[in-house]
């Protein structure tokens, strides 16, 4: 047996959160002791125990003398357990080193290993402490590495300190923590000293494997070098963050339909109902038989009392036993049937909560969707379910009518389900686009899934009006005034009897003018919500009375202007990612944490642009940098508030755009032009300048990156290294926008320029980009030289200065035939005489077109010469140079 080293004896308990341990029963004791069959020392070893349940904890520590003790007179003492002794002492040991964990059953903790780290008890199989923990557990498999790599910094905070200190961290108390108080460095300090210790304890008593064990003592020695207020700051966002995630997950199942809900209910509502069918025959039956077993003893009652004896007596007596057994049976089964029905109708109540559950997430997931999230439109599920309870509810409502005592409360009950699953069940199967133009065609489409059983032969109209904020609120007969006039706005419901649907589709509905409410402070129309109200009145079979139905849509901003689209676009994301399932129409926050901020950055990203690629660590921090205005901020931001006017009503400093429309910008170029390069990792994406220095300067001459522009909405720029005077330089191109990438694609750009040389880190361009190079151009059956563009950057571009003129650099003198043969043209070339009209013409013949397949050989112009005069007087001495153009090239493409 290993002993405890006076170390482990001096913890204190509070420092380890154990709390006072609860006194089980005696009996349960004595059982769990096994007091019984023991030898005189083990008794009392076990009954000292037992008597000191409630003592109160002061410090571990341990007898050697005793353990031994027990082990010599092999006391059973199966795994560790907390026990106190007289002397004031918490007192740990444990049954038997074989075999796994088993608690105590009363609960309480153990201290896993002689003084060995605390771990939970659990009672009826539920933990009561590392509950957060053990749900992250759950959570984390189903989380990919780069989401739990940045929960758990390995660097900083590894997973394997929250795994193996779990219990522990959960106990104390971190949200005191804050690093602009440092007076409680010395807390923290004392917090990271126990950690220490409890690392020590762990790699040696709590796990088997060498490589496990030396990597805590590893963590234990990198622990000493962390600065404690910092690392106890850390362990208060890392517990946040794990509070969020669980509730996010919490939030979802609660919105999940339930699984197998609609079969498993139904089929145990019919065949409830079956047995109340079944039962309604017995009662019947016994019914028959009670009256005619009543009738035969009326008729025997006329000859029996003329010819009594004791045959008769007992024919008599045995029709009445029958008759008062058949009426005992007859109204013990009509209180069974009575039963029945309200368990069935309680067990229709909840099975049809859990359909509007389901329907509910339903409409959740078609209003998330609109950000990117996945959802599968299918209701025909849905519309089974909706069936079925409707007739469970029409054949419960039948059997009540045949019971001759009526049922009130049950009644009641059913009609009020019935009135609940009809008026729910007509679902905005299509929603309206949610930006509307005014003066545009838009369509939407209204399903009604108890369609199967409308009254056939009757019409059923839908109607469409617009509805404002506040009416949504108060949806009722009366909506008060109109404040949209819409046109197209009533659609017939058709059934179709091949799919059974029934439906009604708006296709061509436009709205000629709207209304809108006085506006508060500085709200602008695009933050306006509005919603289409569909209303119609339907008949049941089998119901008496008419229902009036209605359902509104997702809320809709209307525009006048395609110039307000992107603010628009704006108000919805906002409300379709941060809504509440249950909310009042249209409320939402208007600060959210920008956690929640950037995974709906993510998801709408990976969504318009239609790829797998996800925004990483670095893309995400930038945008957080970007929108709180904090370029050199580098913790983490998860748990920071961003506003609505931080999203899309302030401009960015120092710009002339909102953050939403600088992001929507880039959004919109990678998914019309660069989804391919995006989703292969080709672009680095959203990362500012100061990063882009950093990773660059140590990279070698050519090394380059793409990011998207910090300056201009929708542009991609080029960042590369150059050295000028042996020291690296980054140098920025002028981003390329949509129209940039239209003439022009990126990779042939990329190909253009000789400056880039190596995808940062070392990937050479040919490699990354070949693939997205365009072909030489073919001649045209014209017989035209084709003509292609092609990107030059820095001084290629450069506007040169000769004897006074100016010219572009690629028709450097060096590179022109002797331009003092030629004469000079006057600037006002409608001024020249017919000589000098000769000499240009003669100019004009002597052009020489380079030859296609030697595009080393520069062209020859002599016109240049000629012309040379019309540049007087209109040079600059020191032109600012190009950050990039366009060079045209004849006989196809240069390379």
């Amino acid at each position: 047996m290993q002993q405890s080293s006076p170390l482990h004896c001096c913890t204190s308990v509070h420092q380890l959160g154990v709390p006072h341990l609860q006194a089980p029963e005696r009996s349960s004791v004595e059982h769990s002791l096994g007091i019984l069959d023991m030898d005189p020392m083990a008794r009392m070893l076990r009954l000292l125990i037992r008597g000191v349940w409630l003592m109160p904890p002061l410090l571990l520590a341990g007898s050697q003398s005793l353990l031994l003790a027990a082990s010599k007179h092999s006391l059973p003492l199966g795994n560790l357990w907390v026990a106190r002794l007289p002397f004031g002492l918490l007192f740990c040991f444990w049954p038997s080193l074989q075999g796994p964990l088993q608690p105590p059953s009363s609960g309480g903790y153990f201290v896993h290993g002689l003084m060995g780290r605390v771990v939970p008890a659990f009672e009826g199989g539920n933990c009561l402490i590392m509950a957060q923990w053990k749900e992250m557990t759950f959570l984390l498999n189903i989380m990919d590495d780069q989401t739990i790599n940045s929960l758990y910094p390995p660097s900083n905070f590894p997973i394997e300190f929250r795994h193996y200190l779990a219990a522990w961290i959960e106990e104390q108390s971190w949200e005191e923590f804050s690093l602009e108080n440092v007076e409680q460095g010395i807390q923290a300090q004392t917090l990271i000293n126990q950690i220490i210790h409890l690392l020590q304890i762990a790699a040696h008593e709590s796990v088997n494997s060498i490589v496990e064990r030396m990597k805590l003592l590893q963590l234990r020695r990198n622990l000493s070098n962390q600065p404690p207020l910092e690392f106890a700051v850390m362990i208060k966002d890392v517990l946040r963050k794990e509070k969020i995630i669980i509730s996010e997950k919490r939030k979802l199942d609660s919105l999940q339909p339930k699984v197998n809900s609609d079969e498993e209910d139904i089929e145990k509502l019919t065949n409830k109902v079956a047995l109340i069918l079944e039962n309604r025959k017995k009662v019947h039956q016994l019914e028959e038989e009670f009256n005619w077993e009543k009738q035969n003893y009326e008729c025997m009652q006329g000859p029996y009392q003329q010819n009594q004896s004791d045959m008769k007596d007992r024919e008599m007596k045995a029709v009445l036993n029958k008759i008062e057994t058949h009426d005992f049976e007859r109204h013990r089964l009509s209180m069974e049937r009575k039963q029945l029905l309200r368990d069935s109708v309680e067990h229709l109540k909840k099975s049809q909560d859990n359909f509007l559950s389901a329907l509910n997430a339903w409409r959740w997931e078609q209003h998330k969707s609109i950000i990117g999230y996945p959802f599968s439109d299918d209701l025909n599920p849905l519309q089974f379910w909706s069936e079925q309870l409707l007739m469970v509810n029409s054949s419960l409502r039948q059997e009540l009518t045949l019971i001759h005592e009526p049922l009130i409360d049950i009644e009641e009950v059913l009609k009020a389900l019935l009135r609940v699953l009809i008026e729910s069940c007509f679902v905005v199967e299509l929603q309206p686009p949610q930006v509307i133009k005014t003066q545009s065609k838009f369509s939407a489409t209204v399903r009604y899934l108890l369609g199967e059983t409308l009254i056939p032969g009757q019409a059923v109209t839908v109607k469409a009006q617009i509805i404002n904020e506040l009416q949504a609120r108060s949806m009722g007969p009366a909506l008060g005034e109109n404040v949209g006039e819409l046109i197209n706005n009533s659609a017939i419901m058709d059934k179709n009897t091949t799919t059974k649907i029934t439906h009604a589709t708006f296709r061509n509905m436009s709205i000629k003018k709207i209304k809108r409410a006085d506006r508060k402070g500085a709200e602008s129309v695009t933050e306006e919500k509005f919603a289409l109200l569909f209303s119609t009145n339907i008949s049941i079979t089998g119901c008496e009375t008419p229902f009036r139905i209605q359902i509104i849509s997702q809320p809709v901003v209307i525009i006048v202007h395609g110039s307000q689209d992107n603010n628009a676009v704006a108000t919805i994301i906002w409300d379709c990612a941060f809504a509440e399932p249950d909310r009042v129409p249209f409320v939402v926050p208007d600060r959210v944490l920008w956690q929640m901020m950037v995974e709906t950055l993510n998801v709408k990203f990976r969504s318009e642009v239609q790829t797998n690629h996800e925004l990483d660590a670095y893309n995400k921090h930038f945008l957080a940098q970007k929108i709180f205005d904090m370029p050199g901020y580098t913790d983490d931001f998860s748990h920071m508030m961003v506003t609505w006017c931080q999203f899309n009503k302030e401009v960015l400093m120092g710009r002339s755009f909102t953050f939403w429309q600088w992001f929507d910008g880039a959004m919109d170029l990678t998914k019309k032009h660069l989804r391919p390069y995006w989703s292969e990792g080709l672009i680095f994406g959203f990362i500012g300048k100061q990063h882009v220095h950093l990773i660059l300067k140590e990279s070698p001459c050519g090394t380059f990156l793409l990011r998207f522009s910090d300056s201009e909405i929708g542009g991609i720029t080029i960042a590369y290294v150059a050295y000028e005077n042996g020291m690296p330089v980054i140098q920025n191109i002028q981003p390329f926008n949509k129209k940039d990438l239209e003439i022009r694609c990126l990779g042939d750009r990329i190909r253009d320029i000789d400056e880039i040389l190596y995808l940062y880190p070392n990937l050479p361009k040919h490699d990354a980009f070949k693939k997205y190079y365009s072909g030489r151009q073919q001649p045209t059956s014209s017989g035209y030289i084709p003509v292609t563009l092609q990107t030059k950057v820095g001084s290629e571009l450069s506007v040169l200065n000769v004897d006074g003129n100016t010219f572009p650099a690629s028709l450097s003198p060096d590179n022109l035939a002797d331009l003092n043969t030629l004469p000079i043209v006057p600037s006002d070339i409608s001024d020249m005489d017919n000589d000098s009209m000769d000499q240009f013409h003669e100019a004009l013949g002597a052009l020489q077109i380079p030859d296609n397949e030697e595009p080393s050989n520069p062209p020859v112009f002599p016109l240049h010469k000629a012309l040379g005069a019309s540049f007087s007087g209109k040079s600059s001495s020191n032109p600012p140079p190009l950050g990039r153009g366009e060079v045209r090239m004849g006989g196809g493409e240069i390379r």
